[in-house]
């Protein structure tokens, strides 16, 4: 006689025969800079992956081989495409899949709490076209208890055939749920993606195991953890560690500004112990679609159970008021050569929110030139990866990008990105004043350098 876990065990086992022989279709929905790396990833290991998107844009591109994301060629894209690699906004297609991958933003609203409407909407238009047997993976960052607070409700309550998630309940007409942080990091060129543990979260141990068992396929090594509650506070955890720190070096520069320290060389001193230091480096401001956003969502979520997270907060405080401690120096520097910033004419270095990367999400760039603008300066920016820049999520500059050929007219070059391509000591020699967030002048020695 069959027991009542047998029709699980049978979906389960089908499951894991296709990931083991790479039939498996998967779907990837977010084209962006977690989900379309993935999804060549999936592709190079021979799986079929369909890449879904709302924006058109997107699709089109990916339609006719090229790439929007600079570290990403053309020719992956060409090779993943003849691998089978379909990108679509056709939401229909899910039914199809084996595997869905969920990559969407989860970014702050206004108020700095998070907003989960891209997960909601995905798991809304997800939910039509369920079947049993599917896996539904989340890596979108977000606070513990998403997947199964928000995601999971969405997918059972609007499915058609009335699925619902495992759970280890026996029933057949499940679909399984896990949660894997993503873990990229633009620009890393020292570990390739596939070197990078997955951490995974399930809500049973069928789905942890489906998991891995895909991740598997395309990493070397999978964490599983006990739930997606887990590997959702795993992700937060990785990134406030880092928060906490930057901020502690931001507001040691401060400090090291005041007394005539270098407080780079401090850094560089310090870290000569082969143990209990790990250097971080002080900056301009947090950027990025993580640590920037991520602490926020812990924050927000621990109110729900009466604690307050006070390194969170001051870490957030310190690090939101670098780009205001950095138009403040600007303004000083300015006025130790009898100019004031209203009225200036300053030139941006880089608006990327770190070196030799395409991505403007969170960059600190974009607060400092709006508040030169509002105190009266006239700015410029150069960033070879941004011809242009318009209208975002929380900022409308519409500007174009200045070239480097008539440095000496601006009052000050500020350094906002170190991008490597530019030439610091041509750059330096050209200017009037150069105020360098980045330490990217450490080997110039010239009094027209303030780095702050």
């Amino acid at each position: 006689m069959l027991s009542s876990a047998t029709p699980v065990l049978s979906l389960h086992a089908s499951l894991k025969q296709r990931i083991e022989s790479r039939t498996a279709r998967v779907g990837i929905i977010g084209l962006g800079y977690v989900g379309l790396p993935l999804a060549l990833l999936f592709s190079n290991q021979k799986f079929r992956v369909d890449g879904f998107d709302v924006d058109a844009s997107k699709v089109r591109k990916l339609e006719s081989d090229e790439s929007y994301i600079c570290r990403i060629s053309a020719d992956e894209i060409k090779k993943a495409r003849q691998n089978g690699f379909t990108p679509t906004f056709d939401y229909s297609r899910i039914s199809g899949m084996d595997v869905v991958v969920i990559c969407v933003p989860t970014p702050l609203n206004e108020y700095h709490e998070p907003d989960l409407s891209y997960i909601e909407s995905t798991a809304s238009s997800i939910a039509p076209h369920l079947r049993a047997g599917q896996l539904i993976i989340m890596e979108s960052t977000t606070y513990p208890g998403t997947t199964e607070e928000v995601l999971i409700p969405i997918l059972e309550k609007n499915n058609k055939a009335n699925l619902r998630t495992s759970r280890g309940t026996g029933e057949a007409n499940s679909f399984f749920v896990a949660f894997s942080p993503e873990r990229e990091d633009p620009g890393n060129e020292t570990h390739d993606r596939k070197d990078v543990p997955k951490v995974v979260g399930g809500v049973d141990s069928i789905a942890t195991e489906l998991a891995c068992d895909i991740y598997n396929a395309v990493f070397r090594t999978t964490v599983p953890v006990s739930s997606p509650a887990a590997a959702e506070m795993t992700k937060l955890l990785e990134n406030i560690y880092r928060c906490v720190n930057i901020a502690l070096v931001n507001e040691l520069k401060q400090l090291c500004i005041r007394m005539d320290i270098n407080i780079w060389e401090v850094i560089e001193a310090a870290k000569t112990k082969p143990f209990g230091f790990q250097a971080f480096y002080p900056g301009p401001g947090l950027g990025g679609h993580c640590i920037p956003i991520d602490p926020f969502y812990l924050s927000w979520k621990a109110k729900a159970y009466d604690f307050r997270t006070r390194f969170i907060e001051l870490a957030g405080e310190v690090n939101v008021n670098m780009p205001y401690f950095v138009v403040q120096s600007t303004a000083e520097a300015l006025n130790q050569r009898g100019k004031a910033l209203n009225g200036s004419r300053v030139l941006i270095l880089g608006l990327a929110y770190k070196k030799d990367i395409d991505d403007l999400r969170e960059s600190p760039s974009l607060t400092i030139i709006e508040l030169l603008q509002k105190a009266g300066a006239k700015v410029d920016y150069n960033d070879p990866f941004f011809p242009t820049v318009g209208r975002g999520r929380h900022f409308n500059l519409n500007m174009k990008c200045a070239p480097l050929d008539n440095i000496s007219s601006y009052d000050c070059v500020l350094i906002v990105t170190d991008h490597t391509g530019y030439d610091f000591a041509k750059i330096v020699s050209q200017s009037q004043l150069v105020v360098d967030t980045r330490n990217a002048t450490k080997n110039l020695d010239s009094d027209k350098i303030i780095r702050c």
